[in-house]
């Protein structure tokens, strides 16, 4: 299959469990949740979303026409040759599982990468997916119900993470909302501490490639 890709860099990892760790992210386009347009925000299954993965005229996007060339221009913005031990890739949105299939995994996988996901969970993950992150939005089904983190943008309107506590992950993180606005931004992330404090099973994770200016 081809694949439509908004854009690729080389960067760290802002959030989560692997935070600091150096990664490829690979960010497809489109979502199940959102069109990407802001006309279409406020009726959308998930309005809060930061992204923009519309279209492939990001940093260095485009469409690849094979697993094989979207592979190989991956492993294009990995420092290291030969390829060691440390090689990251991570896949994200948009909803990456719309087009994230076995034979990209499986040529990475040849290409000594390992390979991770940052998903919304409504859609199944390909197997050979070595990191799996959840991130669950409102009006939707959790198919992924397994992972090894969980990541809750706190607070929802229609979600509490309680909801989710329960679920087989390995960690489970409290994001807190960035609206764009520094006064509620900035009430969001009190209260997620606060959650955390009182829900010892979360951690709070902060977008830190913002605070320090990364991409």
């Amino acid at each position: 299959m081809s694949y439509s890709v908004k854009e690729i860099f080389f960067t760290l990892q802002g959030e989560g469990a692997q935070a600091g760790r150096p990664a490829v992210f690979c960010r497809f386009s489109g979502c199940n949740l959102w069109s990407g347009r802001e006309e279409d925000r406020a009726t959308a299954q998930c309005t809060f979303c930061d992204t923009d993965f519309v279209g492939t005229d990001g940093q260095n996007g485009g469409k690849f026409t094979d697993a094989d060339a979207l592979a190989g221009a991956i492993v294009g913005f990995w420092p290291e040759d030969p390829i060691g031990p440390d090689a990251y890739v991570v896949f994200t949105g948009g909803e990456p599982c719309l087009q994230l299939d076995t034979p990209l995994l499986e040529a990475l996988k040849a290409r000594n990468f390992e390979c991770a996901v940052e998903t919304n969970g409504t859609l199944d993950v390909p197997q050979e997916v070595d990191w799996i992150c959840v991130s669950p939005k409102p009006q939707s089904d959790l198919k992924q119900t397994r992972g090894h983190e969980l990541k809750f943008v706190y607070p929802q309107d229609e979600l509490s993470p309680d909801q989710f506590a329960e679920l087989d992950f390995e960690h489970f993180y409290l994001q807190p909302m960035d609206t764009g606005e520094a006064e509620t931004s900035w009430h969001n992330v009190q209260a997620a501490i606060a959650y955390c404090l009182q829900n010892p099973q979360w951690r709070l994770t902060l977008q830190s490639h913002k605070i320090v200016g990364l991409d």
